[in-house]
């Protein structure tokens, strides 16, 4: 029957088949030990956020059995409801891993930023494999616990930044690792991000909360604030108390092709200062910036600064390239200043090449030194990795530490002046004020041990 309704009807249908809502539980906090899994044995996977691209996440497993989908907004997870029917169907996240516990194997978290990192703790500590979309978590301290924690849970991590599946940044890496511009000084990043609104003044006015929201749920860990759509179910990216703004969005993708190639990951300590912001509010992210990182030598690589750009802003072409040859992807992109040339990769690391462009005409790409990912798939690869066939590209130990980068943007912006950041303490030594944006209050009942 199910298959002659149309979606809306088939989500009207089925709604009654889950509770509505639930008293808040305490996150679960014993650790259980991820289980074993063959080669040929089909994973059971849990969505955490299914509409949107929660929606593309859960069913790029589909091929493994997916066991149960959740969502405080049911309208919004009511694609996945109806193409993956017989999946349990929750609201609460926190009383789905407890009541189906061991028939769980691994969980896919495509929640707003606020509570990636709650639906993850809570699955690693009970065992369960995570892919966790980009950025990893809302704070500093949050990227810190998670990857903290997948070590000492032994469960297999991946964050969505899916470009570091792919060969585009393993090409860039091989190019600079091999020298082809020289010594890197300089890294510009930008991205046409913001496309939601930033800059609010101000909370919404409230409004009624659709009968298929709960509403209480969506906040987490949020304070509670009255509901208005133009926090949920897309917008929340343009609030401070949910996003991480034009950073959140796109940096993870962006800069990683610099996080990698030129080993920032290295780095003990580092400095982040604003260069431009504007229309930044205690709300809001601001409708454009410019953020500078400063990284001091690691190894063979000597002092780099690296430049991000958002709100459509550019770096300056340099007058060796010419005005029709392309930077990145466009609006969105990376380019690297070497003391012997360019380079440049668009958002996602892809299409790395030198510039001018004819500097790629009779350039001979090195050997392949990084291993690729087939089919350049990150769920795949993390599924693969979860039965012991692979190591998942993106995980925490790279992830964490990328996402503490690309959020200390954010960080520099709330601190309002320039912040040194030593890596091993995860302190600002600096500023002691500032420290305070490195983590966040939790509402009662959501707390986290960070």
């Amino acid at each position: 029957m199910a298959d002659q309704l149309s979606r809306r009807a088939f989500l009207a249908a089925t709604t009654t088949t889950a509770a509505a809502a639930f008293l808040p539980l305490r996150l679960n906090t014993a650790q259980v030990i991820p289980g074993k899994l063959s080669p040929n044995e089909k994973m059971r996977i849990a969505g955490i956020g299914v509409g949107g691209k929660g929606l593309g996440d859960i069913m790029s497993c589909r091929r493994e059995n997916i066991v149960a989908l959740c969502d405080p907004d049911w309208e919004r997870a009511g694609e996945a409801f109806y193409r993956l029917k017989d999946a349990k169907q929750y609201k609460d996240y926190r009383k789905m891993l407890e009541e189906m516990g061991d028939g769980i194997d691994a969980c896919t978290i495509s929640t707003p930023d606020h509570s990636h990192a709650l639906a993850a703790y809570m699955a690693m500590k009970m065992g369960k494999h995570v892919y966790v979309q980009k950025p990893l978590t809302h704070t500093i301290a949050e990227a810190r616990l998670l990857t903290k924690t997948a070590r000492e849970t032994g469960v297999t991590t991946q964050m969505g930044n899916q470009g570091h599946c792919g060969n585009g940044v393993r090409e860039l890496c091989e190019m600079i690792w091999a020298g082809a511009i020289g010594t890197v000084k300089e890294a510009h990043i930008w991205t046409n991000r913001p496309i939601w609104p930033q800059g609010m003044t101000a909370l919404l006015p409230e409004q009624p909360v659709p009968d298929t929201l709960d509403w209480d749920l969506w906040l987490g860990p949020a304070a509670a604030i009255p509901y208005n759509k133009g926090y949920a179910p897309f917008n929340w990216r343009g609030w401070w108390a949910f996003g991480c703004g034009a950073i959140g969005d796109m940096a993870c993708h962006i800069m990683d092709p610099a996080f990698w190639a030129l080993r920032l990951y290295e780095a003990k300590s580092y400095s982040v200062e604003v260069v431009r912001q504007d229309g930044m509010t205690e709300f809001s992210p601001p409708t454009a910036s410019i953020i500078k990182f400063q990284f001091p030598a690691r190894g063979d690589m000597g002092l780099v600064d690296v430049y991000w750009y958002d709100g459509k802003l550019l770096p300056e072409r340099p007058a060796a390239i010419p005005q029709n040859q392309k930077l990145g992807a466009g609006d969105n992109g990376s380019l690297f200043i070497g003391s012997d040339g360019y380079a440049t990769a668009g958002e996602y690391g892809d299409d790395a090449r030198l510039l001018p462009d004819e500097r790629m005409k009779d350039y001979t790409r090195p050997p392949k030194t990084l291993p690729r990912v087939r089919g350049q798939n990150p769920y795949y690869n993390w599924i693969k990795a979860c039965k012991g066939e692979d190591e998942a590209a993106s995980h925490f130990d790279y992830a964490g530490p990328l996402t503490e980068a690309a959020n200390m943007g954010n960080v520099a912006l709330l601190a309002g002046e320039r912040i040194e950041f030593d890596v091993e303490t995860m302190r600002i030594t600096n500023s002691e004020r500032a420290n305070r944006f490195l983590t966040k209050e939790y509402r009662q009942g959501w707390e986290l041990p960070c």
